[in-house]
């Protein structure tokens, strides 16, 4: 495929008509859309894909066109320049392809249903009608929709449904708005309403196989959502409604089309008797980022794919400012450093990471950038940063100067940086351009020299990497008044030692509230200060001292059987952040141990002696008004007590679960998935299997199929989880959609992990068919390098890789992923001694 050509260069579209016609029983559609607009050149390109295109008009008169299927082009001679209106007669086929428009299949009473829906993000619009598909294209749409209608159905898009006659569906004119953002649906859906404060109508729809109340939680979330939002940007929501549609089969998580938003089912609906403290804030953080992307993404837009982080890094921190402020008690920035921040700090130590802000030169590399550790956890952490030296008062002056200068157009993050800095009155674009435009990241080195505390910065690596001399302009966030507020030296003397500790009476620490994206090595006499006052730390300052002990072992520049000891000093924490923290250094440790080898048993009885008194604090099922402390906390004790094989845990899961056997999905939600894996793991039968997959097959609770999708792949029976691969490509067992959690179950657990590398080898061009066009495609390569750690997994890995390494979008993926897992092959190899010598 040639390098990007930028169409909006030579036509500028100001407004579409799009005429839609839809057979959901042919799955066919036809189509006639008129574009006006002003072309620039007489010789101008529209983007069409998989377009069957029979008739081209400009300004009613046929005109002479080819289609360049390789580019996605339509090639149109204008008669003139200037105003223009081009009218495209068409026909295409809906796919099963979760983009473009497609149909999701779902039951009801054992009948299989479909309810149409899109997927335009990031350049699909082109699958459902002739446009100018790129971000900076913005313009007005006007849709017609005729589909196969039956009695009760109903369509639903980015504006109100203004009329239905002989059969077609009109809709309202849009805002200005990018390609990508346009969206519709039809089908049999059922809906709650309810309007906010400032008038604007919200709405949840999903299909008729849930439960009305399923619909509740998210219509709460949204409606307080957009509430807050109107305030905090003190920029009004600028659409009559807000649509939240849940859709059966979805490639993305959520999507943010202006107006009418799309979830999967799993991020939207929820059973409120009885869904886990988890899911809810899941559910709420995604229904939160999407709204904030009504104005930030939608009314302000990237100018090009290069500035995605624009979109995503903003959405993805202000989830978590919304929810805060919607659910003060639930603590939600303790999920953020849970999720997003270990996520981006892992990925973005390995050398060949992409920066934030990054360059796109080829069509197939748009949907690379969606890297989820750095655009969205990464460029959010950013952004904390930035929140953290400016403070509220000064992010919300910025931003409304930023809607205001910038609505219904397009930016560039020099834009956002311009607006933030004036309200602040911070040189802000100089201090973030170190963070966006260099990928990686710092790690500042504390230390005591000839009585003087110094600090120096490099680049931080997990395993090789080639040092270039970067420097960051560092928040760093330090307990000590002699510390700056930015360091942006490679070396900095702080002055006499003792003086400084006598008069701080405290440990030496930087990066407190681990806002600021870096790791921090102390030397043994601060490292040492600091833990023998740890009973002094917030819950989060202790858990940064365990997750950079934890990278700093994964990249041998300290022992990891040093950090075995440290382990036992938090075991008795109530906080869920520290027994993250914990537990992810814990099972850090399995990949030092071989499969049924005396190792491992010593393994699983540290991690049991690790957990067994949490494990008498906490029972299994959870009580009434618990602390959501003790609710956020338990998961990492049973996931513990299950892997270091807890008899007491075993047997109290059992009873429990033959307790509900006749009712499954009534066991309490919060533990659920771990008595379910219990049972898979020390009760495996061919009988269990056939129970739970049907369960799987016929459920419509979202949060109970992800529970079983979870427990079914740790079964402990080769042949049984055979069956369960072979049943990975039928897609009325396995939707698409979920089948990468099914992979990397499997993938993960010793007794499946052939089976799983096997299928993926075997199966490459099929899942590359079914899911290629899909922005997650990528992160099946992921998933296989954050498992493998041995010289011949490695081998495999590269030899079935390595022929593919110059297949657009997948080069920069394939190399990192090899690089990941020959640092973790060269890490074991080093050092399983001493990590198993500790450990007995």
């Amino acid at each position: 495929m040639a390098d990007l050509v930028r169409l909006y260069n030579r036509f500028q579209p100001d407004h579409y008509n799009i005429y839609l016609d839809v057979s959901r029983k042919d799955k066919k559609f036809g189509g006639t859309t008129t574009i006006y607009g002003n072309a620039s050149d007489t010789k101008i390109g529209i983007h069409e894909k998989d377009l069957q295109v029979s008739s081209v008009k400009v300004d009613d008169q046929e005109v002479s066109f080819d289609v360049d299927n390789d580019n996605q082009v339509i090639n149109v001679e204008l008669p003139h320049t200037g105003e223009v209106a081009v009218t495209i007669d068409y026909t295409a086929t809906l796919t099963d392809s979760m983009m473009g428009i497609y149909p999701s299949y779902y039951k009801v009473n054992g009948e299989t249903k479909q309810l149409v829906g899109t997927q335009f993000e990031t350049n699909f619009a082109r699958q459902a009608f002739p446009c100018v598909d790129e971000p900076e294209a913005k313009a007005k749409f006007k849709l017609a929709l005729k589909f196969d209608e039956q009695p009760g159905e109903i369509a639903i898009a980015n504006m109100p449904e203004t009329k239905v006659e002989n059969g077609v569906h009109y809709f309202d004119e849009t805002v200005r708005m990018s390609t990508y953002l346009v969206a519709f649906a039809f089908g049999d859906m059922q809906s709650k309403m309810t309007e906010t404060k400032s008038g604007v109508k919200v709405g949840v729809f999903a299909t008729k196989a849930h439960a009305a109340k399923e619909l509740d939680f998210a219509l709460d979330i949204a409606k307080r959502s957009i509430e807050f939002y109107e305030d905090f940007y003190q920029t009004p929501y600028p659409l009559p409604h807000s649509w939240q549609l849940a859709l059966p089969d979805f490639s993305a998580g959520a999507m943010e089309n202006w107006g009418l938003v799309t979830y999967r089912e799993a991020y939207l609906l929820l059973d409120p008797d009885n869904t886990s403290f988890t899911v809810k804030q899941r559910v709420a953080t995604v229904i939160a980022h999407e709204l904030a992307h009504q104005w930030f993404g939608d009314l302000v837009t990237m100018r090009w794919w290069d500035d995605l982080w624009l979109n995503e890094s903003f959405a993805n921190m202000m989830e978590y400012v919304a929810v805060d402020a919607l659910e003060p008690t639930w603590n939600i920035w303790e999920t953020f450093q849970t999720t997003e921040a270990p996520m981006a700090l892992k990925r973005d130590a390995v050398d060949g990471v992409q920066s934030v802000h990054v360059q796109v030169n080829n069509p197939a590399e748009i949907d690379a950038l969606f890297d989820a550790a750095i655009v969205y956890a990464k460029g959010a952490r950013m952004l904390v940063m930035v929140r953290a030296l400016i403070g509220d008062d000064a992010l919300r002056a910025g931003l409304k100067n930023y809607f205001a200068a910038h609505k219904y157009n397009n930016a560039a993050g020099n834009d956002l940086w311009d607006a933030l800095g004036k309200a602040s009155g911070m040189d802000l674009q100089s201090i973030m351009k170190s963070w966006l435009e260099q990928p990686g990241y710092p790690v500042v080195s504390a230390y005591v020299e000839d009585n003087h505390l110094k600090l120096s910065q490099k680049q931080f690596f997990v395993g090789d990497g080639k040092d270039q001399g970067r420097r960051w302009q560092i928040p760093l966030a330090s307990n000590y008044d002699k510390a700056p507020e930015i360091f942006k030296d490679e070396t900095l003397d702080l002055g006499d030692y003792d003086e400084l500790r006598k008069a701080n009476g405290k440990p030496f620490r930087v990066n407190v509230g681990n806002n600021s994206h870096f790791v921090v090595k102390y030397d043994d006499q601060l490292l040492n200060d600091i833990l023998d006052n740890a009973d002094d730390l917030s819950a989060i300052d202790k858990m940064q001292v365990l997750q950079d002990l934890r990278l700093l072992a994964e990249a041998q520049q300290i022992s990891y059987a040093s950090v075995v000891p440290v382990l036992k000093k938090f075991a008795d924490s109530h906080s869920n952040v520290v027994n993250d923290a914990l537990y992810s250094l814990a099972f850090n440790l399995t990949k030092f141990v071989a499969p049924k080898s005396d190792e491992e048993a010593n393994l699983k009885r540290f991690i049991r002696d690790l957990s067994a008194a949490q494990l008498d604090r906490l029972d299994l099922s959870g009580y009434d008004d618990e602390p959501n402390e003790d609710k956020l906390t338990r998961p990492y004790i049973l996931k513990a007590a299950l892997y270091g094989e807890n008899p007491d845990f075993i047997e109290a899961a059992h009873a429990l679960f033959q307790d509900h056997a006749k009712d499954l999905v009534s066991l309490p939600a919060d533990t659920r998935v771990f008595i379910l894996a219990n049972e898979t793991n020390n009760y495996a039968s061919q009988e269990l299997l056939d129970n739970l997959l049907t369960q799987y097959e016929e459920s419509t609770d979202p949060s109970y199929k992800a529970d079983l999708a979870q427990a079914l792949p740790a079964l402990k029976d080769a042949k049984l989880l055979g069956q369960l691969v072979a049943n990975f490509e039928d897609s009325s067992v396995i939707k698409p959609q979920d089948l990468r959690a099914w992979f990397a179950g499997v993938l993960n657990n010793n007794e499946g992990q052939q089976f799983a590398w096997d299928w993926l080898r075997n199966e490459w061009q099929w899942l590359e068919d079914t899911v290629g066009g899909d922005m997650e495609f990528t992160t099946y390569i992921t998933v296989v390098s954050n498992t493998f750690h041995t010289p011949n997994r490695l081998a495999e890995f590269k030899e079935f890789f390595d022929p593919k390494l110059d297949t657009p979008g997948l080069t920069r993926e394939i190399k990192m992923d090899t690089h990941a897992i020959e640092s973790r092959v060269q890490l074991v190899e080093a050092q399983k001694d001493a990590v198993n010598e500790a450990l007995k």
